[in-house]
């Protein structure tokens, strides 16, 4: 038997290694809290019983967002996202710091919310800095590109969060943070790693020539737990999972 490797279900690797402080957990079924990441850990083969952990731990009508597990939901469980996508990693990139590149902070959320509305990069939310390092660049006092960490798997580290403003996206910015993010975790001895949409050929482009290649191709999904599963209270995340659906 082939042993699995800790990038295989990443976000179940950092909930049970580094991120271990941030899991909430029933049963085999653990994730983060609901304003850090909306991904939810699955063992890799879940039986009846972690479904029913994950009923319990989000609570009727939550969504499950996760990656990594390839397994047919129980049946009265809505499949509402579904989408290819593709893991990356260091194959040499050209890690460096970046003198204009500044560390993030709680009281640079609300600029961070505002720039990931407006270029949608993927899931961020009001404490996903709680993750890692998040570095930023400013053009006249305003935060127009950013980049950090997200899921933290033992001796992994992955790049998220990957966006420029529009109007200052062709310079240049986002390769120079991924770089400046992927000196800081190679400065702890990890690797990087990221994740992008199948779709988004022109980032996987940009990820190729900055030096990462592909590990494999991974599938994006989603699905909401019925509002009535025998047996099962409602969780403490049900509320904030269940308003509103996030982007993979």
């Amino acid at each position: 038997m082939t042993t699995p490797h800790v990038l295989d279900n990443p976000a179940r690797s950092a909930l049970l290694g580094p991120h271990a402080h941030l899991a909430q957990r029933r049963g085999d079924v653990l994730c983060y809290p609901a304003d850090v990441c909306p991904f939810v850990a699955l063992p890799d083969e879940p039986d009846q019983n972690a479904w029913l952990d994950a009923a319990t731990l989000l609570g009727p009508g939550a969504l499950v967002p996760f990656t990594g597990v390839d397994a047919a939901v129980p049946p009265g469980w809505e499949e509402v996202g579904f989408g290819p996508g593709v893991q990356m990693i260091d194959a040499g990139i050209d890690a460096v710091g970046d003198d204009d590149a500044v560390c993030l902070g709680p009281a640079d959320v609300p600029a961070m919310l505002d720039l990931v509305a407006r270029t949608r990069p993927g899931p961020f939310l009001p404490r996903t800095i709680a993750l890692g390092t998040y570095l930023g660049i400013r053009r006249g006092g305003a935060l127009v590109a950013m980049a950090g960490e997200r899921l933290h798997p033992p001796g992994w580290t992955e790049i998220s969060a990957v966006c420029t403003d529009p109007d200052h996206q062709g310079s240049g910015l986002a390769s120079r943070l991924v770089r400046a993010v992927a000196a800081g975790i190679r400065a702890r001895g990890e690797t990087p790693f990221l994740h992008a949409a199948a779709t988004n050929t022109n980032a996987i482009h940009l990820y190729e020539t900055l030096g990462f290649r592909l590990r494999r191709t991974v599938t994006f999904r989603a699905v909401r737990i019925p509002r009535a599963v025998p047996g099962q209270p409602a969780g403490p995340l049900a509320a904030e999972l269940s308003a509103g659906e996030p982007a993979l």
